[in-house]
């Protein structure tokens, strides 16, 4: 069975952006050991999951960047040319290259791809679909990159409850944390 991962950066203080979708406290400064360790963990991926919202944003980035030449270009390819499936409840068609957008609901569409055959699925957000998969425990591995900021306030994706068990936390010179977590099952 295929697994879903979160990447996801957050603030120290557990948000994943400010209260109107600032990202400004962001580290974008990243070390040669992160960008091997996101490398890593999108090596054996072939599904990226994303909502409405953090897809415009997201595809169109990577296609951008997938014809720069530089140390990025292979990790802007895999972006660019993963296969890609975008949550919506108002979109009724898309038009980016390597998408298509789900067709059931939330929970029967991500554990219908978790069944099929392939690599590893990856989740990048927005806030509200991340917090979606969360409250439906769809997610199997938490790649939590926290950063050395507090924002005092902003978008949670964890809005109750999650016991989770720590697999590896690992500290980068840039200042990032990349914290490894499970849920622990019942």
């Amino acid at each position: 069975m295929r697994k879903l991962k979160l990447q996801v950066q957050l603030s120290v203080d557990g948000f994943v952006a400010g209260p109107d979708g600032e990202m400004d406290w962001m580290t974008w400064e990243w070390d040669e050991e992160l960008m091997k360790y996101v490398g890593d963990l999108t090596e054996p991926v072939d599904c990226i999951l994303l909502g409405r919202k953090m897809a415009k944003g997201f595809i169109d980035s990577w296609e951008g960047r997938a014809t720069e030449q530089g140390p990025a270009e292979p990790f802007s390819m895999k972006m660019d040319n993963t296969a890609k499936v975008v949550f919506s409840q108002t979109l009724r068609h898309i038009d980016w290259k390597n998408a298509t957008l789900a067709d059931r609901k939330l929970d029967d569409y991500v554990n219908w791809l978790k069944e099929q055959e392939g690599g590893d699925i990856i989740v990048y957000g927005g806030a509200g679909f991340v917090a979606s998969l969360i409250r439906h425990n769809l997610i199997d591995d938490y790649f939590l990159f926290i950063n050395p900021a507090a924002i005092g306030k902003g978008l949670p994706i964890f809005t109750g409850r999650l016991p989770l068990r720590l697999v590896s936390s690992t500290a980068f010179d840039c200042g990032i944390t990349a914290q490894h977590y499970q849920p622990v099952k019942p």
